[in-house]
């Protein structure tokens, strides 16, 4: 949707450590932390603009029902991996961590304005979990291998609106960041779409055609063993390869598979070079030196 190639520099590591190192500082001294990062709109005032941020890096001093603290920072490390890294590999780091930034300031902007303290993780989980649910099929993704993804999100929205109506400020303040992190996935994904209205191929496709096509040439090629066009094929491939990308094995070579996952390969080109090689017959043998006429001096 937005990644661009070496666009992803794994960010999503760096939240599960300040997950688990703000966990730790809370371990020593919950009060004082509690003092220090949460959000506040009075520290805000004072210019602590650190707490913009930190008040979501914490499992709140508390555990869920009969769950120890350590259990719950599982959960939230394990479901921040599974969405977060699953979004940042679709979008690229830069695109991910706007959509971060924006769901935590926007959650901060209704604590702000309604005057309520806010401290725990699963405000952007909120946010993480919506969007993951838009971008990932229920068939990728089910909860216990049952639930599908879209019922846990239709849920948790069930939820975070029967406890605002009710009088849980902090649930309008987490609807506030989700609807600010989904409103930028909204509006991130408009020139894709309007892309897909005028019926233009993407760059995935349209570089899967081109690799089937030189395929079909391949073998057509490799059928006639036909020297010249072999090595204009050759020469062309090592053109285009790929630097870096990861390349299967030497024997595994299935451009004409079912999945069709190798025609769609950033490593096709430099597959389909050592391909061609391998099924090169060589260079023209040489005319038999008693075949050849006598050289003649000149007078």
């Amino acid at each position: 949707m937005f990644r661009r190639k070496g666009d992803n520099l794994h960010a999503i590591y760096i939240l599960l450590f300040l997950n688990i190192a703000f966990f730790l500082l809370e371990h020593q001294d919950a009060q004082r932390y509690a003092a220090l990062f949460s959000f506040s709109r009075t520290g805000i005032l004072r210019g602590e603009l650190w707490r913009l941020f930190t008040y979501q890096f914490t499992q709140a001093g508390q555990g869920w029902f009969l769950f120890p603290r350590p259990l719950v920072l599982f959960f939230n490390l394990l479901l921040l991996y599974l969405m977060g890294s699953a979004l940042e590999e679709e979008w690229g780091t830069r695109p991910f961590l706007t959509f971060f930034a924006i769901s935590s300031l926007g959650t901060a902007a209704a604590g702000f304005f309604l005057g309520v303290p806010l401290l725990g993780s699963y405000f952007i989980n909120y946010s993480l979990l919506f969007v993951f649910a838009s971008v990932v099929s229920d068939d990728a993704f089910k909860l216990f291998g049952i639930i599908p993804l879209r019922w846990l999100a239709y849920f948790a929205v069930s939820v975070l609106v029967f406890g605002a109506l009710f009088g849980a400020t902090t649930n309008i303040a987490a609807i506030a960041g989700a609807a600010a992190g989904y409103t930028y996935f909204l509006l991130s994904r408009k020139p894709k779409a309007a892309e897909k209205k005028e019926n233009r191929l993407s760059t995935a496709d349209a570089f899967a055609i081109r690799n089937a096509a030189r395929f079909v040439g391949m073998r057509k090629a490799i059928t006639n063993r036909s020297r010249p066009d072999l090595d204009r094929m050759i020469a062309q491939a090592e053109k285009e390869i790929v630097r870096g990308v990861n390349i299967c094995g030497p024997a595994d070579f299935k451009p004409d598979a079912i999945d069709g996952y190798c025609i769609r390969c950033e490593g096709f080109a430099e597959c389909s070079a050592r391909f061609l090689r391998a099924h090169h017959p060589g260079p023209e043998p040489i005319a038999d030196a008693a075949a050849l006429p006598e050289p003649r001096l000149l007078s």
